[in-house]
């Protein structure tokens, strides 16, 4: 029996599809009907439907398509284009590359305070946290991200990291995308994320708050 087995009432896809009331135009599946061969997202493009497995992951990742269907379909046909012209190769590209790491760790905050992306775009910890602190409420970056999700619900940590963007993620072409414009949030360093943020030293942390790298 599946960790999930034990108190959902009947298989993940089923509960999914159950929840799927006219919000997502996609089904749930059993991780089993992705046929041999094919690439994940190809045969959730051509069929519209999303294989799913009994476990956090695939949850979060399917109340993520009911939550944000237009956003969760705009990358799958991106994939899909990006596999059609280029194949599945060793390694995915960079258009691929960058839509997996939205998909897996993203977030957006396309209305970020000036004062705030400035600071973030410098990398100044304490300006953007603790300076500028009273300009994240009540607002900030939307999580997106279904990996980054499960490690916030079973694993979290102060070193989890977000890549976000500051625009809406339907206005981004592949060419935009590609690009990789995303920053580095360390969610749990928003504030009222996480405890011990008032102490001094919370935001010091190089292995977590890290300095802009220079130039090479």
């Amino acid at each position: 029996m599946t960790p999930l087995a034990r108190w959902l009432p009947m298989p993940l896809q089923d509960v999914a599809n159950a929840l799927n009331v006219h919000r997502s135009a996609v089904r749930f599946v059993p991780q089993s009907a992705l046929p041999e061969g094919e690439a994940y997202e190809a045969f959730i493009f051509r069929t519209g439907q999303v294989p799913t497995r009994d476990n956090a992951h695939d949850l979060l990742n399917g109340l993520m398509w009911l939550a944000e269907p237009d956003i969760k379909a705009r990358l799958n046909a991106l994939q899909a284009q990006a596999i059609a012209r280029d194949g599945v190769g060793a390694q995915r590209g960079r258009l691929r590359d960058a839509l997996t790491l939205f998909d897996e760790n993203g977030a957006w905050w396309p209305d970020c305070p000036a004062p705030i992306a400035e600071a973030w775009r410098r990398r100044d910890w304490r300006a953007m946290f603790v300076t500028h602190r009273a300009l994240w409420q009540p607002g900030g970056p939307r999580l997106f991200g279904h990996a980054l999700l499960e490690q916030l619900a079973l694993a979290p940590r102060k070193g989890l990291c977000a890549h976000v963007l500051l625009a809406e993620p339907l206005t981004l072409s592949a060419e935009d995308w590609a690009a990789k414009p995303f920053l580095p949030l360390p969610v749990l360093g928003v504030p009222g994320w996480w405890p011990g943020q008032d102490a001094l030293s919370f935001y010091d942390d190089p292995a977590v708050f890290r300095p802009l790298k220079s130039a090479a």
